[in-house]
């Protein structure tokens, strides 16, 4: 089953071709540019270096949020079209479950952290079984660093992993509140890997689970600042069936 997988929820990018359990390829870059000026170079460039064309591909997988409510838009966009104008299996994968993935053969707890801005992080927290399973102990949801680690604190006892752009950048409030309870990984674990998102994707295909790209919607989790503002034209907006 060849897959091809993209993350674009947060500032760093990151695309992968697996065939099976197999990673083929995976292209990953942090970069200021936002992603609809190279997401589509990208995909031709990466298809290009293997000798795969869209058509040989069984399925696509995208993260679907929570993250950047731009990035998911353009990813799931670009995404979702080519896998309903190609009639090709779907699926999007939370951006904090694949973000936790690599470490699903640990023992120790983990919380996945991206930061939400506004002072906020997007966190969910979960139980590897140590055989590639996780048990999602705190759904994905939006809130304060301090409110986390208190959360965190009531909640565990053992020493736990955190992993993500919001535990880089709120790191000093989860070292004073959790001190040396915490686990942290090397610098390239705190990004969201493409190739996760597709290996938990060829999971759910196997298994015979696939999404309607048409119907698939971003997990945003917190209102836009469209919302927010217009709630009235954001309504109508939601209301038209769409494909994008």
């Amino acid at each position: 089953m060849k897959i091809f997988a993209a993350d674009t929820s947060t500032i760093s990018g990151s695309l992968a071709l697996l065939d099976g359990e197999n990673l083929i390829a995976e292209h990953t870059l942090s970069s200021g540019k936002t992603h609809n000026r190279r997401l589509l170079k990208a995909i031709d460039s990466l298809l290009r270096e293997v000798e795969w064309n869209l058509n040989s591909l069984d399925g696509f997988a995208v993260s679907g949020g929570p993250g950047s409510f731009t990035g998911l838009r353009i990813g799931m966009t670009t995404i979702k079209v080519l896998a309903w104008s190609r009639k090709k299996l779907y699926a999007s994968i939370c951006s904090l479950d694949a973000l936790a993935f690599p470490f699903s053969y640990s023992s120790y707890p983990v919380c996945a952290l991206l930061d939400a801005r506004k002072n906020e992080v997007y966190c969910a927290l979960y139980r590897p079984d140590g055989k590639g399973g996780m048990e999602v102990q705190i759904q994905p949801t939006a809130m304060s660093p301090s409110r986390l680690a208190d959360m965190i604190s009531t909640e565990l006892s053992s020493p736990f992993i955190l992993c993500g752009d919001g535990w880089t950048t709120y790191r000093n409030i989860f070292k004073r509140k959790l001190g040396n309870r915490i686990l942290e990984p090397p610098s390239h674990a705190h990004l969201i890997r493409a190739a996760s998102i597709g290996e938990i994707a060829r999971r759910r295909f196997v298994k015979g689970e696939s999404e309607d790209p048409g119907t698939s919607v971003p997990m945003y989790i917190r209102p836009s600042e469209a919302e927010i503002h217009y709630p009235d034209l954001a309504k109508r907006s939601s209301e038209k069936p769409q494909i994008i």
